[in-house]
């Protein structure tokens, strides 16, 4: 049975995961309907450019759940939850 800080990292991965499904279906559903207004209007066409430019943040959204971006990221985030949970600390006091 996983103890209380296995259990958190296993919520707090299912939370990652659960983000990153939003964000994909979000951007489906968005890039879809741009596509039909894109169509719509008629030339000149511009939806590739958001679907490039969005497509690559959900690239590196999967990224960052799989493990594969680099250490640099994990880094920045691993400071970034020192100092929010130092600022919660502050709040508290």
């Amino acid at each position: 049975m996983p103890d209380k800080a296995q259990k958190e990292r296993i919520k707090q991965k299912l939370a990652a995961i659960r983000g990153f499904y939003v964000h994909l279906a979000v951007f489906g559903g968005v890039i879809a309907i741009l596509a039909i207004v894109d169509i719509a209007t008629g030339a000149p066409y511009w939806v590739h450019w958001v679907f490039i430019g969005w497509g690559l943040g959900v690239l590196l959204h999967a990224g960052l759940l799989n493990g594969s971006v680099p250490q640099t990221f994990r880094r920045w985030e691993a400071r970034k939850l020192r100092q929010l949970i130092e600022a919660e600390k502050l709040n508290n006091n």
